[in-house]
C-alpha cells in the first residue's frame, strides 16, 4: 500500500486505534488496542495518591531511652549528687539493667541538658509513690562526709558488754549534722553503716595487723625465681610438647597462686604464732571457746545457744557483737556436749557453714576442734579444752558461772 492510500477516507475503520492514556496495568503499557467496533473504551479512574509521611531519622532527633525508668533516673540522680563520680555509680548502684558506663554518662547528660529528654523525667519521678522514693532515697551512696563523720564514732573499747553505740547517740548525731547527712537518712541506718566501718577496720581508732605468714610458706614469686629451664633450653624442644607444656605449667601456676591466697585466708583467720588460737590458755571451767575476730566466747556448760540478742530475747552467744547480725534469726542454733563429743544444731532460716559444709535448719552435725563456723559472713573458730577435767563418769562438774562468757 501506497502513502497516498493512507489518506483514503474508506480505509478509516481499517486503521489499528491507539490510546494516549496511561493505563495501570503495566502489562498493557505501550501495546495497541485493535478494533473493528466503535466501542467505548472503559477505563477506571486512578485512585487518589496518598502521601505518606516518612518517619524522621532516629540519627538526627535524641529519644529517651525506654530501659530507663523513673526509679532508675531517680537513683541515678541521689547517686551523683552523693558522690559526684559517675564511675562510682556505674560500680555500686544497682539499675534496673545493666547500663555500661558510656550509657549511664549519655542519660545523665540528657537529663542536664535535653529538655525534651528531662521534663518527661522529671514528670515520671514525681508520679512515684512516697514509700518508692523513701526506699530509694535510704539505699542511696554515702558520701564521703557522711562516712568522715562516722570513722570519727570510736568502736567499742569492752566488746565483751553491749557498750557499743545506741540508736540515741545516732539519732544526736544526725540532729547535730543536718546539713550533711541526707534528710533520709534514719539513725538505724546510721548504726548499720557505722558496723559495716567497724567489720572492715575502718574507724579512726582501729589500725590494720599486717598478716604473719609461717616463714615455711613460699611466695609465688619465690618458686618463680628457683625455677630453671636451663635443661629444657639446651635441646631444641617440640613444638606439640612446647604448647602442652605451656598449657600445664600455666595451670600449675594458677593452682599455686589460688593456694597462696587460701593460705594468707586461713592464716589470717586462724592467726600466726603470736596472736593465734593458743595465746590464751582455757581454765578447767571451760568447756570450749568460740574465737572470732573482735570477741571470744567461753563455754561454761554443756549448752550454749547462738544468736541475736534484743531487751526482750537474751542467747549466750551474742553475734551482734562481732559485726553486723541483722539477717541473724533470734535463737540460731545450739552447742551441745555430749560423751566428750560436741554438737551444734541449726534453728535458723540461714545455713551454719562448719568449714564450707552448710548445715541446714532442722540439722545438726559435729565439731571437731579449730573447725571454722561461719554464719552471715561472721567467722568463728571452735576451740575444745583438751586438758579439762572429767569426773568419774566421764563428765565434766559444771560450775555455778554463766553458760557464756566473752573477753578478748
Amino acid at each position: 500500500m501506497s502513502a497516498g492510500d493512507d489518506s483514503n477516507p474508506g480505509n478509516s475503520s481499517e486503521k489499528p486505534r491507539r490510546t494516549s492514556r496511561s493505563l495501570k496495568r503495566k502489562k498493557y503499557d505501550d501495546e495497541v488496542i485493535e478494533t473493528t467496533l466503535p466501542t467505548k473504551l472503559i477505563v477506571s479512574e486512578p485512585r487518589p495518591i496518598r502521601k505518606v509521611r516518612r518517619s524522621p531519622n532516629p540519627k538526627q532527633t535524641l529519644l529517651p531511652n525506654t530501659a530507663w525508668t523513673p526509679k532508675d533516673d531517680l537513683k541515678l540522680i541521689l547517686a551523683v549528687q552523693q558522690c559526684c563520680d559517675l564511675a562510682m555509680v556505674h560500680k555500686c548502684v544497682k539499675f534496673s539493667h545493666k547500663h555500661t558506663y558510656q550509657e549511664i554518662e549519655e542519660r545523665w547528660y540528657q537529663l542536664l541538658y535535653i529538655p525534651e529528654i528531662s521534663n518527661p523525667a522529671t514528670a515520671a519521678i514525681s508520679n512515684l509513690t512516697l514509700e518508692e522514693k523513701s526506699a530509694i532515697e535510704r539505699k542511696t551512696l554515702w558520701s564521703s562526709k557522711e562516712e568522715a563523720i562516722l570513722q570519727q564514732v570510736e568502736a567499742s573499747s569492752q566488746p565483751t558488754q553491749p557498750t557499743q553505740p545506741k540508736l540515741d547517740f545516732f539519732a544526736s548525731l544526725l540532729h547535730q549534722h543536718p546539713l550533711v547527712f541526707h534528710p533520709a537518712r534514719t539513725p538505724r541506718d546510721l548504726m548499720i553503716q557505722w558496723e559495716r566501718l567497724r567489720q572492715y577496720s575502718l574507724l579512726a581508732d582501729q589500725t590494720v595487723q599486717p598478716q604473719n605468714l609461717a616463714e615455711s610458706v613460699l611466695n609465688f614469686s619465690d618458686v618463680e625465681e628457683q625455677m630453671t629451664d636451663e635443661e629444657l633450653l639446651a635441646e631444641q624442644p617440640d613444638p606439640v610438647l612446647a604448647n602442652e607444656m605451656r598449657k600445664i605449667d600455666r595451670r600449675h601456676k594458677l593452682e599455686i597462686r589460688k593456694l597462696e591466697e587460701e593460705i594468707r585466708h586461713w592464716h589470717s583467720m586462724v592467726g600466726g604464732p603470736d596472736n593465734g588460737p593458743f595465746s590464751f590458755d582455757l581454765d578447767n571451767e571451760t568447756y570450749a571457746a568460740l574465737r572470732g575476730r573482735l570477741v571470744r566466747y567461753l563455754m561454761r556448760s554443756k549448752e550454749i545457744t547462738l544468736g541475736r540478742a534484743t531487751p526482750t530475747h537474751q542467747v549466750d552467744v551474742d553475734f551482734s557483737l562481732e559485726g553486723p547480725a541483722w539477717k541473724i534469726s533470734l535463737k540460731q542454733g545450739i552447742i551441745k556436749y555430749h560423751a566428750g563429743e560436741f554438737f551444734l544444731w541449726n534453728f535458723g532460716k540461714r545455713p551454719i557453714y562448719i568449714d564450707g559444709h552448710p548445715v541446714i535448719q532442722g540439722c545438726h552435725t559435729k565439731l571437731q576442734h579449730q573447725c571454722v563456723i561461719e554464719i552471715c559472713s561472721l567467722k568463728f573458730i571452735f576451740l575444745i579444752n583438751q586438758n579439762m577435767s572429767d569426773t568419774k563418769g566421764g563428765e565434766k562438774s559444771l560450775p555455778s558461772t554463766s553458760a557464756a562468757s566473752g573477753g578478748k
